[in-house]
Order: structure tokens, then C-alpha cells, then sequence
């Protein structure tokens, strides 16, 4: 964990706060100003950024940031903030390499994120050997990781919600949630089985639609309640520097970002650098903007806006373990809209199935950089997912997704290294393209 704060601090300060400055430039390359149907890559770059936060964006945002408040406080939403800015500055530094060090073969696909620009990145330093060890245990690490939070703990809660709103125990599904697995599986294989330009099509329709869903629910709440929102800012502030503050806000970042794939901060982890490691751009650093957007939404938006509804409904004071996550979440948001929990349980299911199938491309693209380019071995991958799918929506799986979650967290390790020792690189890349722009 301060592994990955450590790395976020740093390139905050190397990139001189690219995440500040990048910000504004970042949304004028998603209209497409500055885009060329001549441009290298396979998808948009608007296209590559739904794909990454479709693998960010997800049950944590509802469920995660409700357990860091209440344990907490108020002001664990300062640090989860905080965190968030922070993880721009790394995302920035994962996308640019993912571009710079990416691989297009003859026909046209490419192949990219932290294992290529490991191996590449490290040849072109003279440690050839070093990159290749580097790379390929980040890519074995991530063909086991991704099997846990990125699949079977989004079925498996997935299965949890689709049960508890047809009925609870006395819904015909209880009991029987594998058929749950059964059809999530299907949709997912329909999905992926055209691999990047498949999966960038279905992100960018269901995306921007989940999350605007969510906001205005969100946002509903908070107008409805606008009167106590001048008390939320103040304890917010106050709870962020008391103990108990910060230890929500370091506990939030862990469980929300770190432990579940799916908060702003997995940057550090440079799973999303695959994603966009296949945008149309021939400047490396452009991506590295768009990739910079992710925390911003996830986090600086998405999760800030789930910590207001909880602390201006007071349900951050409800004790720890109390209620699960998103049994909290749901309580916040029915306080004030009583019918809102059937939407809500459509956001947390449409955020874990396209965290599904954004992390099945990360799992076929490490798994291919190991074992090579085939049809078959793609193919017994995608079989293999698609098997995990069904087994996560019917077992009790704690200890197998804390074993993938170890994995999924160690691959932080050499991704910063990697990153460290590029970044005279990457900071290259950015005045290059800067220059361009002048």
C-alpha cells in the first residue's frame, strides 16, 4: 500500500502535476479534436478509457467506499480524495509506457500494457534480462489474479444481489445461483469472443450509462438533502485529520482500490496500461492524459459522490460490520429515495459485468504474452474464464480471492520498478508531445 502512495507521490512531483495540468487537455482529446483514422492502434481513444474504467468502476464504488466510512469516518472521504489525485499522476505514467512499448502484429491487433513495456523498456536500458523476468512474472501473476477480482468475486456478489432482489431465501434462485454463473458466462463469452473492438463496444454503450445512473441517484439525494450538505464538508474536514480519519482513509484506499481492482488506485497495479495500450494515437502521452481521467472519474466523482449520500443521510456512523457494504449503501440511499434500491442493485450489477469483461482481456493478453499467439491457446483461456464465471457465482470464495488478490497486489511491485526506471522516458514522451501541440 505505501508502496503504491510512494509511486503516486513521485510521479506527482516528476510529471510536475501532470494531474492538474493534464486535466483539461485530457477531456479535449476524448471529442475527438486531435484524432487521425490514420492513427496506429485498434480502438478510439475515447473507447480505450470505457474499456479501463469498465475494469475499475465497480461493486467497490457502492459497496467498498460504505465499509472505508464506516470505519472511518467522514473524513476517510478527504483521503480517498487524495488517493484518487494521486493514482492520476501513476495512471498517466502506465499509459504513456503502454503505448510506447506496445506490439502490432500484421494484422493490425495489438498487444501492450506493463509486461511488453517491462521486457522492452528494460532491453533498451541493457537489463534484457532483468525485463523479460519482470514481464512475465507480472503477466503469470495477473493470468491468476485476474481470475479472482476481476471474475469470480463479480459473479459471486453479482449472484449475492440478483438473489436478494427477486426474494432472498425465497427466491427460485436461492440456492441455485450457478444458473446465475451459467448466464453471466454466456454474456461474457458472447462479448469477448471478438476480443478488444468486441468489448470497446460494449463498454462505451453500458459505461457512460451506469455511471450517469448512479450520479443522478446519487445526485438526487444529496439536492434532496442540500440543506445538511455545508455540515457534511465540515465534518468531512474535521474527521479527515483525527485518527480514525485517517485510518478510513488508508483502509478505504486499500480495500476499495487495492484489495478489490476496482477503486481509482489501481494505478500502481497497470492493468488499465493493456486497455490502453490498443488506442488509435501515434503520441504515446496522449493516451497517458486520457489515462489519467479514470481516478478522476472513479474516484474523484464516482466514490466521493457514494461518501456524501453516506455522510449527509448519517449512515457513517453506523458501526463497523454492522451491515455489509452494500447493505450500508442501499440503507443511505432508500433513507431518502425509497424505491431507489432496484436501480441501485442494476448499477452494482452492470458495474461487476463490465468489470468482467474488461479484466477477461487482461487475462487473454498476459496469458498469450506467455505461452505465444494462438487461436487455441486464446480460446482455452477464454474457456478457463468463462468456467470461473459459474464457480464464483456458487461457492463461498474468500480464501480464493484473497489468494488472487496477493497476486493482483505483488504485480505493483515490478510495474513501479519498471515505472521508476522508465520515467526519464516517460517524461520524454510528455514534452515531445507537447512540443507537437505548440
Amino acid at each position: 500500500m505505501l508502496w503504491l502512495i510512494a509511486g503516486g507521490l513521485f510521479f506527482t512531483v516528476y510529471l510536475r502535476f501532470i494531474n492538474v495540468r493534464g486535466l483539461m487537455h485530457a477531456w479535449a482529446i476524448l471529442t475527438g479534436k486531435y484524432a487521425q483514422s490514420t492513427d496506429p492502434g485498434e480502438i478510439s481513444q475515447f473507447r480505450a478509457l470505457t474499456t479501463a474504467i469498465s475494469g475499475t468502476v465497480g461493486i467497490g464504488n457502492i459497496a467498498g467506499v460504505a465499509v472505508a466510512i464506516s470505519m472511518g469516518g467522514a473524513g476517510a472521504t478527504f483521503w480517498l480524495i487524495v488517493a484518487g489525485l494521486l493514482g492520476m499522476s501513476t495512471k498517466m505514467a502506465e499509459c504513456t509506457l503502454g503505448v510506447r512499448y506496445r506490439r502490432i502484429n500484421a494484422e493490425g491487433q495489438v498487444a501492450g500494457g506493463p509486461m511488453y513495456y517491462l521486457r522492452h523498456g528494460f532491453a533498451e536500458l541493457n537489463r534484457p534480462r532483468l525485463g523479460r523476468a519482470l514481464g512475465a512474472f507480472y503477466a503469470l501473476s495477473m493470468v491468476f489474479g485476474c481470475l479472482g477480482i476481476g471474475n469470480m468475486f463479480q459473479s459471486n456478489q453479482s449472484a449475492a444481489i440478483l438473489v436478494d432482489i427477486t426474494g432472498g431465501e425465497s427466491s427460485p434462485r436461492y440456492g441455485n445461483s450457478w444458473m446465475i454463473g451459467v448466464v453471466m458466462a454466456a454474456a461474457v463469452g458472447i462479448i469477448t469472443m471478438g476480443g478488444i473492438r468486441s468489448i470497446a463496444a460494449t463498454t462505451v454503450r453500458m459505461v457512460p450509462f451506469i455511471a450517469l445512473l448512479y450520479a443522478s441517484l446519487s445526485l438526487l439525494v444529496i439536492v434532496l438533502n442540500i440543506e445538511k450538505l455545508p455540515d457534511a464538508f465540515v465534518r468531512i474536514w474535521h474527521g479527515a485529520f483525527s485518527p480514525e480519519g485517517v485510518a478510513g482513509g488508508v483502509l478505504g484506499v486499500m480495500i476499495i482500490g487495492f484489495r478489490r481492482a476496482v477503486f481509482s488506485n489501481e494505478a500502481g497495479l497497470g492493468s488499465a496500461a493493456i486497455a490502453h495500450s490498443t488506442a488509435r494515437t501515434p503520441f504515446p502521452a496522449s493516451e497517458g492524459h486520457v489515462g489519467l481521467l479514470e481516478p478522476f472519474i472513479d474516484t474523484v466523482v464516482i466514490c466521493t459522490l457514494t461518501a456524501l449520500v453516506l455522510v449527509i443521510t448519517g449512515h457513517d456512523a453506523v458501526s463497523p460490520g454492522t451491515l455489509s457494504g452494500i447493505e450500508l449503501s442501499t440503507r443511505a440511499f432508500e433513507s431518502t429515495l425509497s424505491w431507489s434500491g432496484i436501480p441501485l442493485a442494476i448499477c452494482a450489477l452492470l458495474f461487476a459485468f463490465t468489470t468482467i469483461i474488461a479484466w477477461e482481456y487482461y487475462g487473454v493478453t498476459a496469458f498469450t504474452y506467455l505461452v505465444g499467439e494462438s487461436r487455441i491457446a486464446r480460446m482455452g483461456f477464454q474457456a478457463t474464464f468463462l468456467f470461473f464465471v459459474v464457480i464464483g457465482a456458487s461457492i463461498e470464495l474468500t480464501a480464493v480471492v484473497d489468494l488472487s488478490d496477493a497476486l493482483v497486489f505483488i504485480v505493483a511491485i515490478p510495474n513501479l520498478i519498471g515505472l521508476y526506471l522508465l520515467a526519464p522516458v516517460i517524461r520524454a514522451e510528455i514534452d515531445r508531445y507537447a512540443a507537437h501541440r505548440s
